[in-house]
């Protein structure tokens, strides 16, 4: 009997256990990557000269040793850096980003206020970039060596290398200055108080140059890698015997060949996420835009090291949501991947 119990716990123990789903395990290898990146960031920004004590006495024009020394202390920068760190990891222990003494408010609850601007800002841009640059990069696929493939080539190329602060500026020169036509700058019309589709009209008045003027060079990058990936797919085996079959050109490209040339563009999208972040930063700036690039802007030169600690946090987690989020986006265009995972 005894024999038998010690190989019922054996077998038991030596039973294969059920893997966690994909999603959970990504999850999992997700953590120590934020904490590394939170300590990074921490010992980063450490390395800068300067502080917040220093730019606000230069501001009171009265930057005495004594002032200085109690502004340092009621910021809690005058401890050992050591205590400083152990602070830091207590505070994002608890999921509080810590106290902006520049704003004097919660750095949580400045991230939040400003975030909907820079959503708005980066959604625009990325979803005309992907529409338009895909359906650019299938169209200059298909008519390849002809004119259209000639004119796209072109223009994504002056996409590609023209400078995003130098579309914005020569684009608010021409249709703000010149033909008054949008707005150049801010989200709203200052001193109008609109609600409903008067707001929404103004709003969206005003995301007409940002958004344009970054989603140009992501829709550039794209339509040059759809109009490569699309050449690809169209020379494989399965989109000749779709046409052998009798297929139409046109369903086999709709069906067949875009389906499977979007997997690089999922791909470029999540390594592109972080970029578009950094890009609303200088479109932000040249259109005063109220969003986290401002923001992050504004404490980097105040030396508000909670605030911008705060945002690089939030803008690293958001990149590795989003990465994941197209990670599991491979599953629905291409069923093989979640089989093999």
């Amino acid at each position: 009997m005894a024999d038998s119990f010690a190989r019922a716990v054996a077998s038991a123990f030596a039973k294969p256990r059920r893997p966690l789903p994909y999603p959970v395990r990504r999850l999992l290898q997700a953590v120590p990557l934020v904490l590394c990146i939170a300590v990074l960031n921490f010992f980063w920004l450490r390395l800068a000269p300067g502080d917040l004590a220093d730019v606000m006495a230069g501001e009171a024009g009265a930057a005495t040793p004594e002032y200085l020394a109690a502004l340092r202390h009621q910021f809690g920068t005058d401890q050992p850096l050591s205590l400083q760190f152990l602070a830091y990891l207590n505070r994002m222990a608890h999921f509080d980003l810590g106290w902006s003494f520049r704003y004097n408010e919660s750095v949580l609850h400045l991230i939040v206020g400003r975030l909907p601007a820079t959503a708005l800002l980066m959604v625009g841009a990325l979803v005309i970039a992907l529409l338009f640059g895909c359906l650019a990069g299938t169209v200059a696929a298909v008519s390849r060596r002809r004119w259209v493939d000639m004119a796209v080539s072109v223009l994504a190329t002056l996409g590609f290398a023209t400078p995003l602060f130098w579309l914005g500026l020569m684009l608010m020169v021409l249709f703000s200055a010149h033909l008054r036509w949008l707005p150049a700058g801010g989200i709203t019309t200052p001193g109008v108080v609109a609600t409903g589709w008067a707001h929404a009209g103004d709003v969206a008045a005003h995301m007409v140059l940002p958004v344009f003027c970054l989603a140009a060079y992501y829709l550039a990058i794209y339509a040059r890698l759809m109009r490569a990936s699309v050449l690809e797919v169209a020379g494989l085996d399965f989109v000749r015997t779709a046409r052998a079959k009798g297929v139409s050109r046109v369903a086999t490209i709709r069906s067949h060949v875009v389906p499977n040339a979007l997997l690089p563009i999922v791909t470029m999208t999540a390594l592109q996420f972080g970029a578009l972040f950094s890009g609303s930063v200088a479109i932000e700036t040249v259109f005063s835009w109220p969003g986290l690039g401002q923001l992050a802007l504004d404490a980097v030169a105040s030396r508000d090291l909670n605030l911008l600690l705060g945002i690089l946090f939030f803008s690293s987690v958001l990149v590795l949501v989003v990465n994941l989020a197209v990670d599991l986006a491979y599953g629905w265009f291409d069923p093989r991947i979640e089989v093999e995972r």
